[in-house]
C-alpha cells in the first residue's frame, strides 16, 4: 500500500495596477501655493515705489526695530499706515511718526546714571582705603557719603592728629599723603570738584584782622593745592571755599575737633550748573547796565525822578546864590 503525502499548495501572486495615495496632491498643493505668492511678491515689488522698497528692505534687515519704531505696515495698501525711511538725518519726512521722549525722563535717566557712577567711585575709595596702608590708617578721620550735591569726601580732624597744626594753614606731611591718594580716584572722573574749609567755634585770636574766616579759606586752599599736586587737573576745581564755623560736622559741640575739616565734593551734573548759573547771573549785569534798566523801569511806571535842589537838598546844604543872582 502507498504511503499518502500531503498535497503540496502553491501560492500564487498575480501582479497587478494598484490606485497610487493622496500625498502628491499635497506636495504638488504646497508648490500652487508656494508659486501663486512668488507671483505675489513679485507683482507687489513692481508695483510699490521706490520708498516702499527701502521700508520692505529696513524691515528684513532689523524687523524689531523696525515694528518699535514705526508701524508694522510696510506697504500702503489703502488706508494702512505708511512709513517712510529716509537717510537724510537733518530732515524728517512728513509722514513719519515722532518718537520722542519727555525731558524730565531723560535728565531722571542721566541722574540715575551719573548716581550709579559717583556709588562706584565711593566704593572704589573705600576698597583702596582698606587697602592702602597709608589711608587705612586715618580711615576713622575719613567719611564718605553721597548727597543731594554729590559725593562727599570729608577729612576731620582729631586732637591726636590734627590735619594742621593750631592757628597754622599748612598741610602735615602725612594729611598730604592722604590726599595724594585721594586725587588719584577722583581724577578718573570727569566731574568737578568744590573743597572746602572748616573751623570750630573757637574763635581766631592770633593776628589782626584775621578770623576763622580766612583760615579756613587758606586751609581749603591747601588742600586744593594737594589735590593738583597728586594729579588732579587743575580745571576740575569748581569751588574752593572757606566757611569756617558756619557748618558745624557735631552742632551740639561746636568746640569738637571734628568739626575743623576739609570736605572735597565730587559735584554731580546739577550742582555744577546751578553754581555756573550763579557765577553768571552774578556777572550778568555791570553798573551802567543796571542803571539803564532802573530808569526804563522808571519809565514805565511814569516817575523818572528828576534832582530838583530847590527840593531835593537840606536848606542848609543849597547853595547860596553869587552877586549876579546864579547859584553854584
Amino acid at each position: 500500500m502507498m504511503e499518502e503525502r500531503p498535497p503540496i499548495i502553491v501560492r500564487r501572486v498575480r501582479k497587478g495596477h494598484h490606485a497610487h495615495g493622496g500625498a502628491w496632491k499635497v506636495a504638488f498643493a504646497d508648490f500652487a501655493t508656494a508659486m501663486m505668492a512668488f507671483f505675489l511678491v513679485l507683482w507687489l515689488s513692481e508695483a510699490a515705489t521706490e520708498d516702499q522698497k527701502e521700508a520692505i528692505s529696513g524691515y528684513f534687515t532689523d524687523p524689531v526695530g523696525f515694528e518699535q519704531g514705526g508701524s508694522p505696515y510696510v506697504i500702503d495698501l489703502e488706508g494702512s499706515v505708511t512709513v517712510t525711511v529716509t537717510q537724510d538725518t537733518a530732515g524728517k519726512p512728513q509722514d513719519q511718526p515722532d518718537v520722542r521722549m519727555r525731558e524730565d525722563t531723560i535728565q531722571d535717566l542721566a541722574a540715575q546714571l551719573e548716581q550709579q557712577k559717583l556709588t562706584r567711585l565711593m566704593q572704589e575709595i573705600m576698597t583702596q582705603i582698606e587697602k592702602n596702608p597709608k589711608l587705612n590708617a586715618f580711615k576713622d578721620q575719613l567719611l564718605l557719603d553721597i548727597t543731594d550735591e554729590g559725593l562727599r569726601i570729608q577729612i576731620v580732624d582729631k586732637r591726636q592728629r590734627p590735619m594742621f597744626d593750631s592757628g597754622r594753614s599748612e598741610l602735615r606731611p602725612y594729611f598730604e599723603d592722604i590726599l595724594f591718594e585721594l586725587a588719584k580716584s577722583i581724577a578718573k572722573v570727569r566731574n568737578k570738584i568744590s573743597v572746602s574749609g572748616h573751623t570750630d567755634a573757637q574763635p581766631f585770636l592770633g593776628r589782626d584782622n584775621y578770623s576763622n574766616w580766612e583760615l579756613s579759606a587758606d586751609r581749603a586752599n591747601a588742600a586744593r593745592r594737594a589735590l593738583v599736586e597728586g594729579g588732579l587737573p587743575e580745571g576740575r576745581m569748581a569751588r574752593v571755599v572757606g566757611l569756617a564755623s558756619s557748618v558745624l560736622f557735631d552742632e551740639k559741640e561746636p568746640y569738637n575737633p571734628v568739626n575743623r575739616r576739609i570736605s572735597i565734593l565730587v559735584l554731580n551734573k546739577k550742582t555744577q550748573e546751578d553754581i555756573e548759573d550763579a557765577e553768571h547771573a552774578d556777572s550778568a549785569y555791570s553798573t551802567p547796565d543796571l542803571l539803564e534798566e532802573l530808569d526804563r523801569t522808571l519809565d514805565r511806571q511814569g516817575r523818572k525822578p528828576e534832582f530838583d535842589p530847590d527840593k531835593d537838598l537840606p536848606v542848609d546844604d543849597k547853595p547860596a546864590p553869587n552877586a549876579d543872582g546864579l547859584t553854584w
